[in-house]
């Protein structure tokens, strides 16, 4: 759903009227990245493009909108009326969703006039940045269960009711099986799941009666919450009862536990249900859950079968924001299109100009090894010796013969406003992230000081940068 044309940062707007006045509407190129992969992991994964689009195509201001800016008095009428037929008109590039991602390296090129480039930044980052962020945290987690069933239960802790179907589209994408979100089941056809709350419980006579009025109305799907008033003695032990009245009858009792010490816990209600011979019995476990915990809880070999995982997953937990950036890369002179950069006294902020083109590196064995950041008319080709350059610090370079695949991560994905493709199916991009993910060395996936994957810059746009960095600070 597009949150409409106001969706944008005042600036934006005020920046867009002088834009029109001076007759300042060239064509230009921004380039969307980030700085730096979250939660000091060693990649990041790509969410968040496809509705991104969505919003593009139906980036209009309605007769409200005007009239609400123009209630501001800072916008005059030839302004307003430039407005009134706006759409966005231009061309954006963008890596598919669903694949991994590293810092420095364009996410996304949009080439469009200034005004129309320029309107869409807040909701470009808005939408991107934070679906990235979930989907990776999503990703970690699932790699941390080693690759085991996850639930996102996050809705009543997400940033508000579009954070918590954002957060929910970005998780499937990242590696969750299923949500609780049901409003984002139906809108977006994830798999929905759910047991009970201590609130079922306590609304019976007695723990057990509840467990068998559960079990009675979802006898295919009973997961009894163990850890309302006492979790072995009380809670294991009457699912246990439940349990063998199912296994009679050939259906399997699920137990989920909420709270206390899920690695003492887990291994003692597995040995219940082991002991009254309810082996094909699951365990589900919640509570305040995120990788770093799950990675010791399955390194302790916690024999869990679903983790839920809420606050920690639709927040981000430990890292807040992606730090994903929009910046103008080349503008339009007499006709051609000139590179542009940003100089800063930090380095690593200074950006790198002109219409570019990223290509990731594979090994023979189809391991991705770098990404290379290239002016968009250069070519690489297996079989040819490159020296490649650190973007930000001169002395670091590395020299390859690319003998693996050579494949441009930046693909059309919209001319001249319109989707020039069939949108894939949400499952479609979450079995990409599990390709993605597969194929990246174990380095650069594990939790704590990950390897760091080179995103490098080819002789040509160095030698651009470098040349443009001395015309700049060379009074």
């Amino acid at each position: 759903m597009s949150p409409g044309a106001l969706f944008t940062d005042f600036y934006e707007l005020t920046m867009a009227q002088g834009y029109h006045r001076n007759a300042m509407n060239r064509r230009v190129v921004f380039d969307m990245f980030f700085r730096r992969n979250p939660f000091s992991g060693g990649f990041s994964l790509c969410a968040g493009l496809e509705p991104l689009l969505e919003a593009i195509e139906t980036f209009t201001f309605s007769g409200e909108d005007l009239a609400y800016l123009e209630s501001q008095r800072v916008f005059g009428s030839s302004f307003l009326e430039y407005l009134e037929t706006f759409r966005f008109g231009g061309d954006v590039y963008a890596v598919p969703e669903g694949t991994v991602v590293f810092p420095n390296a364009p996410m996304l090129r949009v080439e469009a006039s200034l005004i129309e480039a320029q309107l869409i930044e807040g909701l470009l980052l808005n939408i991107v940045n934070f679906q990235t962020l979930i989907a990776t945290k999503t990703a970690r987690i699932y790699l941390a269960s080693n690759r085991g069933k996850i639930l996102e239960f996050g809705l009543r802790r997400a940033q508000g009711i579009d954070g918590a179907l954002s957060a929910t589209r970005a998780a499937f994408i990242g590696g969750a099986a299923a949500t609780s979100n049901t409003l984002a089941g139906q809108r977006l056809g994830i798999p929905v799941s759910g047991t009970m709350a201590h609130s079922w419980v306590m609304a019976f006579d007695s723990e057990l009666e509840a467990f068998e009025a559960y079990a009675e109305l979802y006898p295919d799907k009973a997961i009894l919450l163990v850890d309302t008033y006492d979790t072995l003695r009380s809670g294991t032990q009457n699912a246990v009862i439940v349990g063998k009245k199912l296994a009679a009858r050939g259906q399997a009792i699920g137990v989920r536990l909420d709270s206390g010490d899920i690695q003492y816990l887990s291994h003692a209600i597995r040995r219940q249900l082991d002991e009254n011979g309810l082996t094909d019995a699951t365990i589900a476990v919640s509570n305040e859950l995120n990788e770093e915990i799950i990675h010791q809880l399955v390194s302790d070999g916690c024999p869990v079968n679903f983790w839920g995982v809420g606050t920690q997953l639709v927040t981000g937990g430990s890292d807040s924001a992606l730090t994903g950036v929009y910046k103008l890369a080349a503008k339009e002179r007499n006709g051609e299109m000139i590179p542009t950069m940003k100089v800063s006294d930090n380095p690593e902020k200074t950006t790198d100009p002109g219409i570019k083109q990223v290509y990731r590196l594979y090994d023979p064995d189809g391991s991705p090894i770098a990404d290379i950041v290239a002016l968009a008319d250069e070519e690489i080709v297996a079989g040819r010796r490159y020296v490649f350059h650190h973007p930000a610090i001169d002395y670091r370079r590395f020299s390859i013969v690319p003998e693996g695949e050579i494949r441009p991560l930046l693909e059309p994905v919209m001319r001249d406003g319109r989707v020039t493709r069939q949108a894939p199916s949400l499952t479609e991009i979450a079995e990409r992230t599990k390709s993605e993910i597969g194929a990246l060395d174990p380095t650069y996936t594990r939790l704590i000081n990950p390897h760091i994957y080179k995103v490098s810059i080819t002789d040509r746009l160095k030698e651009l940068k470098s040349e443009m960095v001395r015309q700049i600070v060379d009074w």
